[in-house]
């Protein structure tokens, strides 16, 4: 199974933007990673009067676009609960990755880096803390029984998943 690595924390603290950072970082370590982006948002990646999305609207279950670049698969569940963070990394191609990386499932059972910004209108106190929970990355400094992480130093978060990724490799 691929390791997978969640990035949780409240809105506006920043995952979106440190993910942006890392992933390229950890690409130039040989790293293939793979990401999973959990929304609240009715979100639609097709644009309307284009071709698959007009044929998905018409009432198409699952549509597949696909060209020499790349390829996405639209699949409707207007009546199901929501998705299983495991089972949508199922759906992923192992081979093609050495990590998936989320965005948001922070109540799941998956190792996270929960991130705090003091300026983000929270209290150190509300941290959900787990036992998934591998380390906090914070903009100020905290006292928590993890591993903490300058929020603002990139290059100390990237050591510290290629270390957490290494040790679960070797599991």
């Amino acid at each position: 199974m691929i390791p997978l690595l969640a990035i949780a924390a409240w809105s506006g603290t920043g995952k979106t933007t440190l993910l942006k950072k890392l992933i390229p970082e950890l690409c130039a370590r040989g790293i293939r990673p793979g990401l999973i982006k959990h929304t609240h948002h009715n979100m639609d990646v097709d644009k309307p009067g284009k071709d698959s999305y007009e044929l998905r609207k018409a009432g198409a279950a699952q549509t597949l676009v696909a060209s020499k670049q790349r390829w996405a698969l639209m699949t409707e569940t207007a009546e199901e609960e929501e998705l299983d963070l495991h089972w949508l990394v199922s759906r992923m191609d192992a081979s093609k990755l050495d990590l998936v990386l989320v965005e948001g499932f922070k109540h799941d059972a998956v190792a996270k880096i929960l991130l705090f910004r003091e300026a983000a209108g929270h209290h150190v106190s509300e941290l959900t803390i787990d036992e998934h929970t591998i380390a906090v990355a914070s903009d100020t400094a905290i006292n928590v029984e993890l591993p903490v992480l300058n929020l603002n130093d990139l290059h100390e978060i990237v050591e510290f998943i290629v270390e957490w990724l290494s040790r679960q490799i070797d599991d």
